[in-house]
């Protein structure tokens, strides 16, 4: 199997303690129906900074920062990609960046 870099972007974040609860349980729900294929559930990041080729450095993220990471199995690229629409950061606004982890 192949692992993919799972890189979680945006996505909304409730104040409500209820709220956060039930996407605390979707997260889990959605984790549990990959079963095995989970390598690393990861964890949400806090606010990036992108060193520039040139040097120069963006603060706060750039233009599309990441929200979290996980590290997925899957046999093909088209199964990541099904695994990925499952997940609660879709509902929330978000958008996932999916990238094979190629073994060196």
């Amino acid at each position: 199997m192949t692992k993919y870099l799972f890189v979680y972007h945006g996505g909304s974040a409730p104040d409500d303690p209820g709220e956060v609860a039930q996407i605390m349980q979707a997260w889990g729900d959605w984790f549990a129906s990959l079963g095995g294929a989970v390598v690393d559930p990861g964890n949400p990041v806090g606010l990036s900074t992108t060193v520039n080729s040139d040097g120069s450095v963006t603060p706060n993220g750039g233009s599309n920062p990441a929200s979290g990471y996980s590290i997925i199995e899957a046999a093909t690229t088209e199964e990541a990609i099904e695994r990925a629409k499952g997940c609660p950061i879709l509902a929330a606004g978000g958008s996932i960046e999916l990238a094979e982890i190629i073994q060196m």
